[in-house]
């Protein structure tokens, strides 16, 4: 698992959730489907209309995966920080039951009202 105590873990970039689609496929409960995807050197992270999947991406070779799944249900609250002039960086911030908080650092253009609002749409 993710040591998500660890402060901010991800440096994401936003990526077609295409292509990782495949891989998670297997994980997916019915009715469950991507909503966004993002991605930092090696680990990952989706957003689903149930939950957020970590993947974190293990070992020299990259084949050994953790996926951990953080649903939605548990969140007890959420941040957002929005990108500025000289931050370009934006910031998801969720706080799970049994968890603590888990923050996602977004660098580059990454929508992230639109992330809100979908996370917002199922939390709420």
């Amino acid at each position: 698992m993710i040591d998500f105590s660890n402060g901010s873990l991800f440096k994401l970039q936003q990526v077609d959730p295409g292509g990782i689609a495949g891989e998670l496929q297997p994980l997916l409960v019915e009715g469950e489907h991507l909503v966004s995807a993002f991605k930092g050197v090696r680990d990952s992270v989706v957003f689903t209309n149930k939950r957020v999947i970590a993947v974190n991406v293990q070992g020299i070779t990259g084949k050994k995966r953790d996926y951990t799944s953080l649903p939605y249900s548990k969140v007890q609250a959420f941040s957002v920080e929005t990108a500025g002039t000289l931050d370009l960086d934006a910031e998801l911030d969720l706080w799970f039951s049994g968890l603590g908080k888990v923050r996602f650092e977004f660098k580059g253009r990454c929508d992230i009202k639109t992330l809100a609002n979908v996370i917002g749409m199922y939390v709420l």
